[in-house]
Formats: structure tokens, sequence, C-alpha cells
């Protein structure tokens, strides 16, 4: 497996911004890569063409590259600034993402205050640890841990001390003397020496003569260039909005928005402590999954990584071409957590803990090293009935319908749930020796796998079905057929009420089971169904009654087992898996998944000779609180609080403390999902590649963001065949096309906000408006249009706001509208409860919708038509009506010139006008104050 570049050093050239990848001992160095200024197109250098990186807070050093994302004229780049270790499988080490750094990519001038600026900020992280670490007692007297990295890279850093002056090293990787370590306080020798003086304040009083002061405390806090709030990434963005260089002539996609993105970015990728990551191991993939994959033990980690926990791919994707793959590192969304516990074969009778089990948080060493073991327990040496094994816990978070709480719910088209997570549990011994077994068990959870929405401005929200039966038995058959043939039978626990709103998503997703398993003709397993109704169950905070829902699948559990591995082979793979829900698949979701991964956990023991229920120790806080941390971490990429339950979950003991707490959560939720959440969103999809940089546009006109995972293309094809079936009547009827466009809520009317996407049908001899129901797929009402009644047609500039630049943006906003004369065969028909027509009647005529069982007495309206006619007859003048409007805008992906092309062949005479149907200066004056001053409170609030 080719390997990655541990370091990277980050620097501003006069062309380009330059990323070299640091060599360790033994590689060849690889070439530095150059990201131009302007179009950050990425390119490879020479080897010989190192960045000169001696000038002070001219660089930075980083732990590898997130990626690079493009807004408009606007490119950052994204590095790994912070890194925690959290695990070691195998002998690799598995870090957490603690900060990340994101440098302009526009101008060399932007580049290198943007460097200078994080150079500043990690010389200030590093001297605050160094000052930290020499009042610690214990740090300065024990023995620095030796680490590969620091063997083979003698100028690498440790995760806290990250340098911002960092030389490059020289051709051919050479290492560097003691003495030069020291001086120049870099490598195991030069932290240990700095730890030391800095301890005995000789370094501090020395630094100038020594003429080390660019290093020093002093200096960074000195900098022109540290920003007065502390806020890095937000008067980034600030210079990005204030800077004056080449502006365009109009408003650029999401420019706007920027330091609001650079923001997000920063706590997302960063601060948020949800991305994971390793230099040697793929931990995308499961135990079972890698052995299933023949040949990837010879690709590179982001050749091998699983592309649905692949968190990072789209924003690789400019780095792929450029010829060197040490920059392409995966990272993972998610959670991993290890602990540490030792059982006994044989525990003695006494109430005593300490011989019988211990619990040791995992402190491996900041660098790979396959020899090095967990420390063993110095209090009291392992008898020969114990053993020592470790618990890894690896969530993954997938990407395909990724995103928040109410935004993302249910499935989508392709058979995606929102919120899947898949988790293994790993049983090993501390050091993953090869005779030893090693323990996997899989379970997953996810959305309810049907079409479903809720409202964000409720604490219980219903849930509320969408689209037709078909549509989402579809997508409900594609979601379980990739899940058996990725895990082989599939256990069902639903967790949602029997009883309220919950109860509606709960009956249909047990008809669906019921629909696919009759319907079923591979030879898979059928689909097996618990609906276990939690809240019920453990009603009076009695959580120990989830014990009820494992003496049910206890014996299922135990018949699909675990994946065994032993000497880099198979013994036993798991048969099958636990897929477990309840509406957020947060909270109850994790209590049973917890109680899973411990019945499992026994099972594995035992095996090994272990009774867990003979242990002195039977709290197993070691695994409680492995398992609600990696519920909280769950819960914050998806919800943005905690989990709850939290409690029960780490001492299975639940109180009013815990229900007060809980509240606490459900009002924080309740806050995110109406405020904060919409703009994240945007910008997840924006991220994973879902959409383009128009979602920005999008949301700063409506303050919304549309879900990209149900296809609007399939959905719009449907649309009109739907609609071609239902309201076409006569078969003679030549159908030309059908187009989904947009139009004002009210009929015969230019300018009725809200507008709505319609269907519009064209025949040989009529024109359809067809009003259709999105959520349902139904047509809800529809307006027949006879050509040879057509009178005008009017394509031109339709611009309904001036709110957001993109709605007043010319260009793409068009549209047309056909004026046309009532007659005999013009009707309209809604779908009410029954189907009611009117010929040649407007909706204020017909009564609103044209329902016509109401009294038997006539309207006034239609009276007043009749007294017309009749007068009309009389006198002999013809009885006309006035002629009625259809509006129709383009959308955004359309283009005027197309739509006026199929207009075109509605009639062979001239009766198309070009013009403007609302102008930009008519849509301004009609653009009121307050209307302005809404959308700018929405945008205050929301963006």
């Amino acid at each position: 497996m080719p390997s990655l570049a541990r370091k990277v050093l980050i620097c501003a050239a006069v062309d380009g911004l330059i990323i070299q990848p640091l060599a360790m001992k033994g590689q060849r160095p690889s070439p530095p890569v150059k990201i131009k200024y302007g179009d950050a197109t990425v390119s490879s250098l020479p080897r010989d063409q190192s960045p000169d990186a001696l000038k002070p807070n001219s660089s930075f050093e980083a732990f590898g590259v997130v990626g690079m994302f493009t807004v408009s004229r606007l490119s950052y780049l994204i590095t790994v600034t912070g890194r925690q270790q959290v695990a070691q499988i195998r002998g690799f080490p598995v870090y957490v993402v603690t900060d990340v750094a994101l440098t302009p990519c526009t101008s060399r001038n932007e580049a290198e205050n943007a460097i200078a600026s994080t150079a500043a900020k990690l010389q200030r992280v590093s001297a605050e640890n160094f000052v930290d670490d020499s009042d610690s007692e214990s740090e300065v007297d024990a023995a620095p841990i030796p680490s590969s990295d620091d063997a083979e890279d003698p100028g690498a850093l440790s995760d806290r001390e990250t340098s911002g002056n960092r030389a490059p090293p020289e051709a051919g990787g050479e290492r560097s003397s003691i003495a030069e370590d020291v001086i120049k306080k870099r490598g195991s020798y030069g932290r240990f020496a700095q730890r030391w003086f800095s301890r005995k304040g000789w370094m501090m009083d020395q630094k100038r003569n020594l003429g080390m002061s660019s290093v020093g405390i002093d200096q960074a806090d000195n900098l022109p260039d540290k920003p007065k709030n502390g806020n890095t990434d937000k008067e980034l963005g600030e210079t990005v909005v204030q800077e004056n260089v080449e502006p365009p002539p109009a408003p650029s996609t999401g420019e706007s928005l920027m330091p609001k993105l650079l923001r997000f970015a920063h706590i997302w990728l960063g601060t948020s402590r949800s991305f994971f990551f390793s230099y040697d191991l793929d931990i995308t993939r499961s135990v079972a999954s890698r052995f299933a994959t023949p040949g990837a033990a010879n690709l590179p980690l982001h050749g091998s990584a699983d592309p649905t926990f692949f968190w990072n791919y789209n924003l690789l994707k400019p780095f792929q071409g450029s010829g060197d793959e040490s920059l392409l590192l995966p990272l993972m969304q998610g959670f991993v957590g290890q602990r540490a516990f030792v059982v006994d074969r044989d525990p003695p009778q006494h109430d005593s803990q300490e011989d019988s089990m211990e619990m040791n948080n995992m402190s491996p060493p900041p660098e790979p090293n396959p020899e090095y073991t967990i420390p063993e327990r110095k209090s009291v040496d392992l008898r020969p009935s114990e053993k020592k094994f470790i618990i890894t816990v690896i969530s993954r978070r997938s990407t395909r319908r990724a995103g928040l709480r109410y935004l993302r719910r249910g499935i989508d088209d392709n058979g995606h749930a929102a919120n899947y997570v898949e988790t293994e549990q790993i049983l090993s011994t501390p050091t993953w020796d090869p005779p030893s077994k090693i323990f996997s068990f899989v379970q997953v959870r996810g959305s309810i796998p049907l079409f479903f929405t809720q409202s964000p401005y409720s604490l219980k929200p219903i849930p509320v079905l969408q689209h037709s039966p078909e549509t989402n038995f579809r997508a409900f058959r594609k979601h379980f057929e990739q899940m058996s043939k990725t895990y082989g039978s599939v256990q069902l626990v639903n967790l949602v009420e029997k009883h309220g709103v919950e109860a509606i998503i709960g009956k249909e997703y047990e008809k669906t089971v019921q629909k696919y398993n009759e319907q079923k003709t591979d030879d898979s397993p059928p689909l097996s169904f618990e609906w276990f109704d939690f809240h019920s169950a453990c009603r009076g905070m009695k959580f120990e009654n989830v014990s009820l829902l494992l003496d049910i699948l206890g014996k299922k559990i135990e018949e699909a087992g675990s994946t065994v591995e032993r000497r880099g082979q198979i013994e036993r793979m798991q048969s099958g898996v636990l897929r477990t829900n309840c509406m957020d698949c947060l909270d109850r979701t994790n209590v049973c998944q917890s109680s899973f991964g411990k019945f499992m956990l026994d099972l594995q023991l035992k095996e090994e000779g272990f009774d867990m229920s003979a242990q002195l120790d039977q709290e197993t806080s070691w695994f409680n609180t492995l398992w609600a941390d990696n519920g909280d971490a769950i819960s914050k990429q998806y919800a943005s609080t905690a989990a709850m339950k939290g409690d029960y979950t780490r001492t299975r003991k639940r109180d009013y403390r815990g229900m007060v707490n809980d509240l606490g959560l459900s009002l924080t939720r309740f806050y995110n999902g109406m405020v904060n959440d919409y703009f994240s969103q945007a910008a997840i999809d924006f991220f994973l590649g879902n959409v383009s940089s128009m979602v920005f546009d999008e949301f700063e006109a409506t303050m919304m963001t549309k879900d990209p995972g149900v296809s609007m293309s399939k959905m719009r094809e449907q649309a009109i065949e739907t609609s071609q079936k239902i309201v076409i009547e006569d078969e003679k009827e030549d159908f030309i096309g059908g187009w989904t466009l947009l139009s004002p809520h009210s009929s015969n009317t230019i300018k009725s906000l809200p507008f709505e996407e319609v269907v519009l049908l064209l025949t040989d001899t009529a024109l359809y408006l067809c009003r259709f129901d999105w959520k349902l797929d139904k047509v809800s009402s529809f307006e027949r249009v006879d050509l040879a009644h057509v009178v005008n047609i009017k394509v031109g500039t339709y611009i309904t706001s001036t709110i957001s630049p993109a709605e007043a943006d010319e260009s793409r906003n068009v549209g047309l509208v056909v004026t046309y004369e009532p007659g005999k065969f013009d009707i309209k028909r809604t779908n009410t409860r029954s189907l009611s027509n009117t010929s040649g009647q407007s909706d204020e005529q017909s009564g609103k919708k044209g329902v016509l069982n109401g009294p038997a007495k006539a309207p006034a309206a239609v009276a007043g038509i009749l007294n017309q006619g009749i007068l009309n007859a009389i006198t002999g003048k013809p009885q006309t009506q006035p002629p009625r409007k259809i509006a129709l805008k383009a959308l955004h992906s359309r283009t005027a010139l197309s739509d006026a092309k199929d207009v075109k062949r509605m009639t062979e005479e001239d009766i198309i006008e070009r013009g403007d149907i609302i102008s930009l200066a008519e849509a301004k004056r009609s653009t009121g104050i307050l209307e302005q001053w809404g959308h700018s409170i929405k945008k205050l609030v929301w963006a």
C-alpha cells in the first residue's frame, strides 16, 4: 500500500500555493504540488523546486490535506492542523481531527496573510502547551515514549507542538544531528530539551541570546497579523468580502455567504471532533468488509476506502489528477473509541474490585509503533487467571442522504436512508497478536426507509407520508436489496410508539415489510420485523425493561454471531445484521444498540473462557461510557446535541436529573432545527458534491434548501407521465411534449405569490396546465386551452422579486404568458371528492375550484352569465368573455431560448411577442419595504 504523507508544508509562492509533502526516513521525497492562484488548478512541480520557507511565518506544517472547494471565484485549501490519537488498531494509530486551516487560493497576498495568521496561531498553541507541560511533574519526569515518526522524520513535531517556521527537509531526507534538533527544537530531542529548559525557567530568559526568538511566545504575541478577537476564520472571511480585486460585474454565487461558510467549515471539519483518519489503516471498512474486498491491500487508502463512508472524496477531487497519491487522506465521520479491561477466569469471592476488573483509558503514543503495547496496570500484577482485552467501537456515518435531523428524513430514490450509521464493536488483545482471536460485531441504524417529512417547528411533529405507495415500495426494495447483499439476513427493530403520532409511520413501515416479503422473488431470507414500543415498555424511567427486547431477539443475535479473525484469516463470518430505528435513530436506538453490543460481548468472552456474570464488577463502566460517548457523537452530528437518555447508557440508572437534562437537549434541538440547520444542510450537501455552489443562491433567496437526494428530474418525468395519462382524454390528440414550469398560485394572474411548480402539456390541438401535488404524486387540478383560442404569447424577462441577487438576475428569470379567449372546449377540472368541471369560467365564476356539488340554486356569478347570454341573444350582440392568461416562469435550469422554441410550435400564426413580462425596474418598484425588511430579518437570523 502506498504510504501517505504524515506531514505537509504549506507556503505561498509567486504564482501559486505550494504543498510540500515531508518525507520520512528511507522514503524518497514526494514532489511538491502547486495550486495556481485564480483558477485553482492543481499541478505537480519538479522535486528540485522546493518552496522557500525560511522566512518567519512564511509557512505552516499540517498533518494532511482535507481537500479544496471553490465558490464562484474563491477557492480554499483545507488542511489538518490539529489531531488527537483516540485508538490504536493493529498497532496503528487512529486520530480525530481537532482543528483545520482554510487557506485562500485566490491571490498571493491573501495566501501569505492567511498562512502567517495560521502560523502565528499554531505557535501560540505550541507555546501554551509547552508551558502547560512544564508545570506537570509527571510529564517531565516520565521518560518520553519513542515514536516511529520521530525516528523516521527528524523534523516531525507532535500533535500539539505544531511549528509555523518549519524549514523544508534536506534533499534525500538525511537525518540532522542531535545538536541541530536541540537548537531548532525538532524531533524528540528538541521537544525534550524545550520542555526541560522551560520548566527550569532558563529558556524564557535565554531566547534572545541564543537567537531563537522566532519560535518564542513574545514574537507570537506581537505579530502584526494576529487576529484581534482570536477568530482567524471570521477575520479571513471578512477580508474576502472587503477585498477589492477585480470584482465581477454582478454579485457572485454565494460570495456574500462566504464568511458563514468558512466558519461552518472550520467548526464542522475541525473543532467538532467528528472526523477520523488513519495513515496506515482503512477505517471505513469493517473486518468482514476488508476480507470481502479482494485486492484492497495493494491499493492506496483512497482507492480501497468504502465510498459510502469516505466523507472528503469530493473535496479531494482536485488532487486526484496531480500524480501524487500521498496527499489523498480519507476522512470518516462518526466515532472511534477504545477502552481496556481485565477479566478473570476464576474471580476471587470477595467484594474488592481491584483483583477482578479495571478500566484503563487508552493513552497510546502519538505516532505509529507496531511494537507498542498498552501499559500494564501498575497497582496489581495480573494473575495467571486474568487476561487483558481492549474493546473498540467504530461508528461510520453514511455520506448517502447525509445531513441534519428534520431536513433529512426517510429515504431517497436510490434507497439510501437518512442517518444511516454502521457501528462495529471489536474485541481483541492489546497487542493484536495473530494467534489471538479478533471478534467483530456489526449493527446498523437508519431512518425508517419510507418517504416522509416532519416539520422542525414543533417539539412533537407529526410524520407526513409522501409520494405514492409504488414510489415508496421501489425505494424500500432498493434499500433492503443493498443491505442483504452487504450483511446477509436483516433483523428489523422498530422502536417507535404504537400509539400517537409516531404510529402513522410505524404502521406504514410494518405494512411495507409484509408487502416486501410477499413479493420477494430471490433466495435471500425474508425481513424479520420486531416492533418494540420503547416508550411504553420503559414508562416510568424503567429503562432496564430493554431486557424484554433481548429476551425476544437474543437467540437470533446468537445465531447471526460475529466475525472472527485469527492469523490473518476469517474463521467465522457474521451471517446477519440488526437494523435498529426510532424516529431520529439517536436516543432510544443507542440504548438498545448498547444492550445488543453488551449481549454479544458476553458471548464472545464466554467463547474465550470468561464468564462476565461471575465478575465482581458488574457495572462495567468501561463499556457503558464507551457506548455513551458513541451515542453523544452520533447525536451531535445529526441533531447538534448530545444524546438523550445518556445517563442511563453511562450508569444504567435513570433519575430526575436525566429528565431535566433531556428537556434542555430537546429545546436546543428545537432551536437548531428552526434556525441553524438550513444553512448547515446546504453546506454539507455542497462539500459532499451533491449540489453546486448555486445552492447558496437558493438559500439566500429563500433561507431554505432542497433535498438533492430526491431526484427532481425523475419526479418531473413521472409527473409529466402521470398528468398525460389523466388529463388527455381524446386518444386522437397527438401528444407533442411536456414540461415543468413555475406558475402563480392563483390562475389568471401574472404576479401572485407564492409560485408553484406545474406541469405543462402540449398536444396538436390543446394546451394543458396541470397543478400537481408533489407529495402525493397526483394531479390536483388542470386547465385545458384550445390552441385555436390562443391570441397572444409573450416571452421575456419575468422578475417577481428583487430581494436577492438570484431573483433579480434578468438572464435567469424568464418566462411566457399565454393569453386566450375562453371557448366551449376550454375547461378546468379540480380533483376534490368528486371531479367537477367548468367551461370557459374562471375560479371566481365557478365558485372556487369548480366544485358544483353545493346547493341546488345556481351561484350568483353563474346566474349572471346566463342572464348576460340571454341579453346578448335579444340584442344580437355576440357573447364574449374577457381573455384569460396563463403565466409560466422557467425554472433556473431552463433557458428562455429553449422555451421559446417549444412555444413556437403551438401555432402557425405569428402571435409570439417578445418583451418584458415583469421587468427588473418594475419588480424593484413593486417590491415593498416590508418585504425587504422581512427578508433582511430572516437573513440576519438564518444566514
